[in-house]
This record gives structure tokens, C-alpha cells and sequence, in this order.
């Protein structure tokens, strides 16, 4: 080392007050090892130096050791911890004394503070830039209550927060399992085309099955079921689950056009924003349940208002007739209007009474009390007439609430006879977990357009009635943690009532 004792002491306090200046100049990692590892050689006048810092689990190497042909390592040690290490080196053969290895020690122990001080530095600015990244998003979560618009908001800024390329979200479909695409930034093409993954198929799945980060680093030669990805070039690619209560209702993930390693303060990151993003689209969709209940409760008002209208007002007006010319009416005329006055007030009886019976499934007020019945008995008691047949097994027994075999079954045999044709029947199986009742007629079928609506409120089809029947039935059938499902075919109508075996 070119005359590095020649001075002695003060010449060592001189040079590593040098190099302390140079360790203590800056507060970035990076603009610090540039700078020492260009200065110290002149100060400590060797020819090579090099420094390594443990970084994050890696090694960040800056400087080089390249053709030294004697070399000295210092490890960077604070508070009893190793945190790298520094090289020196001499182009030509030389032994290092004492006295330089202590002002190299020396030398390492500055180094050592300033990394450890730099590193410091990186990991408050990155804690406070990931605040200020998750109150972006917070904020955004606050100001939309529209599920669309606060989509698009959040993508936009989760892109420029993570600096990446294309930012999406899929939100499952229960009933089918399935993640649909329902927002995207830089992506716009997987919601146009309406992709679906099945969850637990392909990139996105495996998220949402595995309710845990995943990275592609090569989406190249990666299992991803969407072709648009590979179609938009994506390279690399990080997904995390957006998890509400508990339960995973989507995906939300990002993606770069250029190959990029995502790191853990990446995907930390990333599930910190899908956290709140989850919860927005929960509050999201909560307020657009809420004003659709809003819509469906004032809708209902005005239709049952006019549905109660329409037979109050024709007894009324047959009342009135009666009670004011009765005694002068033709005998065959006053029969007809009290015919109608009653056909009128018992349809009035039983809007009334299935009114009463949406209310109290709507409040949820219905006790379901489940007990051993024989089925085929319990039906015969049920269906009054010769133009039902009951195909049901004399012995089989099943565990269900009477009251909700009454209410649907009643209701579909009342559908059966207003809108199909005989014969009507009714039957009955159990298999694997579930109890299936089927009733079917030989009419002409429920029109293709007339399907999405069927079991909607005051639909009336083309014979008349309530509109309310097929909607009680099918709530009842909720309630008793089943379903009633109308089973297209050839010719007739079917419905299927299915009940949790048990």
C-alpha cells in the first residue's frame, strides 16, 4: 500500500477522517458504495476495493477485485451482526502489517455505520412510500361507491404505485366456480372478451385456490389458461387474492411487458392494496344490494298495491250493486255477481296470504323443523282431486319440514293445473345427499323468454293468477337449504324440488 505507514498515526486519523467523509456524504445505499468505492483506493492508496452488502436475503456487490494480486476482506459487522464485507487489493505481491489492516478495520467500521444508517435510510422511505401507496388507495376505496368506477380507480393507481405494465381484477362467480373478468388497466381485451378461469385452473385459479401470492417469472413458459396474456406480450406476472371476511371473492394481479423480478416488498405491497381493495368492493357491492332492495322493495309496493287493487275493487263494486239494487236484479244476474264476488275475494284471500308468506320469508322468520315423514302419505293428504297422480314409493321415508312440502308442492300443483295439461304427476326419489320431489305436466312448456323470469314476483305468465306462487315456492325451498329448479325438455313442464337429504 503506497507509503500507508509512512506518517504513522495522524496519518491514518487524516485518512479515515477522508473516508468517513466520504461513508457519511450520502443517504442513499447506492450513491454511497459508488462513491466509496472510488474514493477509497486514492485514500487508502491501494489499487482495487470492493464492497458487498447482505441486502434483503441477496448480495449487493459494488466495485471490483479484478487482477489484485493481494487482497485483504474486512467483514462490515454492526452491533455483533455481519452485514457485508469490504475488499482491498494490490496489483502486485504485498503483504499486509498490522498497521494497515487495523486502518483497513478501521476503515470498515465507518463503512459499516454509513450502510447500516443507508439501509435504514431505504427501509423508512420504503415503509413511508407503502403508506402513502395504501392511503392512495384508501382514499380512492372512500370516494366511489359505483363497483365499476371504483374498479377502474383503484387499477389505475395500483399500477402507478407498483410501476408496472397492466393491472386487472376477476370476481367469482359462486355458482359456477369460476373468476370473471371484470375490470383491467393496460388489459382492457381479457374483460371485452369476457375471460373466465376456473378456480384452481391456470394462473389466476391457482390464486384464488391457493389464497396465497403467486408469481410468473416467465409467463412465456408458464400453465396460464388465458391466451391474451401471452397475445399482449406479458412477461411477467404477480397475482394475490382479494380475500373479504374471510372468504376469497376474486383475483387481483399485475404484469409487465419486460421480464421483472417481483420482490417481497412487491408482494407485500400488492396484498396491502388487495386487502383494501376488497373490502371497497364489498362496500360497493353492498350499496348496490341496498338500492336494488330499495328498487324491489318500492316495486313490490306499487305492484301488490295494484294486484290488491284489482279484486277489492271489483267486490266493492258488486257490493255496491247488490246492496243498492239487489231486490230488483234478475235471479240469474245476482248469481253471476255473487259468483264473482266470491271467485274475486278469494283471490283477494290468498294474495293476502301469500303476501303474508313472502314477508315472513323475507324476514327470515320461518322455522324450518325438519322431522321423519312418509312421503308418499304426507302427498296424498296434500293433493285433493283425481287429476294428479302421486308415483311415489309407499315406504319411502325422508326427514323434511311438512309445512315447506305443503307450500311448494301446493304451489306447483296449483301452476300445473292453471297453466299446463293433465295428466299431472308427481314423483319422488333419494340420491346421494339430496331428496329430489318432481312435479310435471303434459302442457305446452314455459316460452324460452318467459325462462329468466320464472320464479321473479308477480309474474303472471299468460293464465292470470298472483304472479307470487313460483317465488314462495322457490323461498320456501331456500329456506329448508334446497332450491326449485325448472327443468326444460321436449314437451310439458317440470320443476324439481331439491332438499339436503336429512
Amino acid at each position: 500500500m503506497r507509503s500507508m505507514t509512512a506518517s504513522g498515526r495522524p496519518e491514518h486519523v487524516r485518512r479515515l477522517e477522508e473516508i468517513t467523509d466520504v461513508a457519511f456524504s450520502h443517504l442513499e445505499l447506492d450513491p454511497l458504495l459508488d462513491a466509496f468505492v472510488r474514493s477509497a483506493p486514492e485514500i487508502l492508496g491501494v489499487d482495487t476495493c470492493a464492497i458487498v452488502v447482505r441486502e434483503d436475503g441477496g448480495l449487493h456487490a459494488v466495485g471490483s477485485r479484478k487482477g489484485a494480486a493481494s487482497t485483504l476482506a474486512v467483514p462490515l459487522s454492526i452491533r455483533g451482526d455481519i452485514i457485508g464485507e469490504l475488499h482491498v487489493g494490490m496489483l502486485r505481491h504485498h503483504e499486509f502489517d498490522d498497521d494497515e489492516s487495523e486502518l483497513i478495520r478501521l476503515v470498515a467500521g465507518r463503512a459499516a455505520i454509513a450502510v447500516d444508517h443507508a439501509l435504514l435510510y431505504e427501509r423508512e422511505r420504503k415503509a413511508r412510500r407503502r403508506v402513502e401507496s395504501v392511503q392512495a388507495v384508501t382514499d380512492v376505496a372512500l370516494n366511489y361507491l359505483d363497483l365499476e368506477e371504483l374498479m377502474h380507480a383503484l387499477l389505475v393507481r395500483t399500477r402507478e404505485i407498483l410501476e408496472v405494465d397492466t393491472c386487472a381484477v376477476l370476481l367469482l362467480d359462486r355458482e359456477r366456480n369460476e373468476l370473471v373478468a371484470r375490470s383491467a388497466v393496460g388489459l382492457e381485451e381479457e374483460v371485452e372478451a369476457g375471460v373466465r378461469i376456473p378456480v384452481g385452473g391456470g394462473f389466476a385459479g391457482t390464486v384464488a385456490a391457493s389464497r396465497k401470492p403467486v408469481i410468473l417469472a416467465d409467463v412465456d413458459h408458464a400453465h396460464v389458461l388465458n391466451p391474451i396474456l401471452r397475445e399482449k406480450g406479458i412477461k411477467s406476472m404477480l397475482g394475490v387474492p382479494l380475500v373479504a371476511h374471510e372468504d376469497v371473492i376474486g383475483v387481483l394481479h399485475v404484469g409487465t411487458l419486460v421480464p421483472h423480478e417481483f420482490k417481497d416488498d412487491a408482494v407485500e405491497l400488492l396484498q396491502l392494496v388487495a386487502e383494501r381493495m376488497a373490502l371497497a368492493i364489498e362496500k360497493a357491492r353492498v350499496h348496490e344490494d341496498t338500492l336494488r332492495l330499495d328498487e324491489m322493495k318500492l316495486n313490490f309496493v306499487a305492484i301488490a298495491s295494484h294486484e290488491l287493487r284489482t279484486p277489492a275493487t271489483s267486490v266493492y263494486g258488486i257490493l255496491t250493486t247488490l246492496r243498492a239494487r239487489g231486490s230488483g236484479l234478475q235471479e240469474e244476474v245476482r248469481a253471476e255477481l255473487e259468483e264473482t264476488a266470491w271467485e274475486q275475494s278469494d283471490r283477494l284471500r290468498r294474495l293476502i296470504e301469500q303476501l303474508l308468506d313472502l314477508s315472513r320469508l323475507d324476514a327470515r322468520s320461518i322455522d324450518v323443523q325438519p322431522e321423519p315423514i312418509v312421503l308418499e302419505r304426507t302427498l296424498a293428504a296434500l293433493i285433493g282431486g283425481d287429476d294428479v297422480e302421486i308415483d311415489v314409493d309407499p315406504s319411502l321415508a325422508v326427514v323434511a319440514d311438512p309445512l315447506v312440502i305443503e307450500r311448494v308442492v301446493m304451489n306447483l300443483v296449483t301452476n300445473a293445473r292453471q297453466h299446463g295439461r293433465p295428466p299431472v304427476r308427481i314423483r319422488a326419489e333419494q340420491a346421494d345427499r339430496h331428496l329430489r320431489i318432481s312435479v310435471t305436466d303434459a302442457g305446452r312448456g314455459v316460452s324460452e323468454e318467459m325462462v329468466p323470469r320464472l320464479f321473479e314476483r308477480f309474474e303472471h305468465g299468460s293464465a292470470g293468477g298472483t304472479g307470487l306462487g313460483l317465488a314462495i315456492a322457490k323461498a320456501y325451498a331456500n329456506a329448508h337449504g334446497g332450491d326449485l329448479v325448472y327443468m326444460p325438455g321436449s314437451s310439458g313442464t317440470r320443476f324439481d324440488l331439491v332438499l339436503p337429504r336429512g
